[in-house]
């Protein structure tokens, strides 16, 4: 049985509002995280993602609050993090209303995590996010917000991630990030053959074809984009439309 590919619209949240830049820089408003998490539940978006982008850098934690607002508004899986450094952590994001919690800074810092989490939570609660950027003829992992390089190739630290116990990884292209260039299939194809967990791509989503390419050619499991979804550039149930009649397996919108 094949599965069904998923679009997942993220809500990239600084000081409670959702906000949008390119390669990390440049942040501009983009609105209210629960009305946009609203607006994604009732188009058919199958899962929604809010990462609390400064945490890791300023030091504080995921905004419990607006995961609390944000849960409110959805009957789809919902994945929260930024700043998770603790079991502690995460079981308040947890409670707060989220299904799975994404780490990166921190299980980089400290791989233990990983499987401390899975432990706890089971694997399918624990997403790896990796935030990538092409160095030379390899890619390299960065931490911090995509700010500092975490020192690791990110095709072992994909398979490490896994072997610890993470059930998904949420795999960005700093690179292509905001630049509405299309997802980096190349990358995206060569993390999913490293790791035997579902992949996300993330960083370049403009045209319907970049969501088809990423599928076919890039071999991932899910598609995630921002900036095409918040500013209407593109809805989600013709998307949908659009790869179902190219042959990609989604779960229509209503």
């Amino acid at each position: 049985m094949t599965l069904a590919r998923r679009i997942i619209p993220c809500l990239d949240v600084d000081a409670g509002r959702v906000v949008k830049g390119v390669e990390f820089q440049g942040l501009r408003d983009m609105g209210d995280p629960a009305a946009l998490a609203a607006r994604y539940n009732r188009e058919g978006a199958d899962e929604i993602v809010l990462l609390d982008i400064t945490a890791s850098v300023e030091g504080r934690a995921t905004f419990l609050e607006t995961i609390r607002r944000v849960a409110a508004e959805l009957n789809i899986p919902f994945t929260a993090g930024g700043g998770i450094r603790t079991l502690e952590d995460a079981t308040a994001v947890l409670r707060a209303g989220a299904d799975k919690v994404t780490v990166n800074t921190a299980a980089v810092n400290r791989p233990e995590l990983i499987s401390e989490l899975a432990g706890r939570f089971g694997s399918q609660a624990v997403v790896l996010s990796m935030d990538v950027k092409r160095n030379g003829g390899s890619w390299e992992a960065y931490v911090r917000g995509g700010r500092a390089p975490a020192g690791k190739n990110a095709l072992a630290w994909a398979r490490e991630a896994t072997e610890r116990g993470a059930g998904e990884i949420l795999l960005t292209s700093i690179d292509r990030d905001g630049t509405q260039s299309g997802f980096d299939c190349e990358l995206t194809a060569a993390v999913a053959r490293e790791v035997t967990v579902p992949v996300i791509a993330s960083g370049g989503a403009k045209s319907y074809e970049h969501f088809r390419a990423v599928f076919s050619e890039g071999r991932a499991d899910a598609a995630l984009a921002a900036s095409v979804f918040h500013m209407e550039t593109h809805s989600i149930p013709a998307l949908k439309r659009f790869l179902a009649a190219q042959g990609v397996p989604v779960r229509q919108s209503a």
